[in-house]
């Protein structure tokens, strides 16, 4: 096993043409990703307050029930991510702290 993968033990499924556990929460995973990143795209387009909240709320339930999933998956061994370089980590950290030099308005906050 990749040392630099983080996983939990893997629930085995059946290996068969049918779709089986890990099948259907994969594809529920992805539409629920999809959902809300088209949610999204509404949510910044949208010019009537009260359409707004209401997509603001499905949206939330949404992410909600995608990070359910995902949760599910990880815990069951379905999903497993790759550990970050911590060297690569305090790099980046470094390129885009030197990035606020740049930005308007320094120190000053809107309000």
């Amino acid at each position: 096993m990749n040392t630099r993968q983080v996983q939990n033990p893997e629930t085995q499924v059946p290996k068969t043409p049918q779709m089986n556990e890990r099948d259907f929460l994969n594809d529920m995973l992805t539409t629920e990703k999809y959902m809300t990143l088209s949610y999204s795209v509404f949510l910044h387009e949208a010019s009537n307050q009260p359409l707004y909240q209401d997509m603001m709320n499905i949206f939330t339930e949404t992410q909600n029930c995608q990070r359910d999933l995902y949760n599910l998956m990880f815990k069951k061994g379905w999903y497993k991510l790759e550990a970050a370089d911590p060297q690569k980590l305090q790099q980046t950290y470094q390129q885009f702290q030197g990035y606020t030099s740049q930005f308007p308005y320094q120190g000053n906050q809107l309000q």
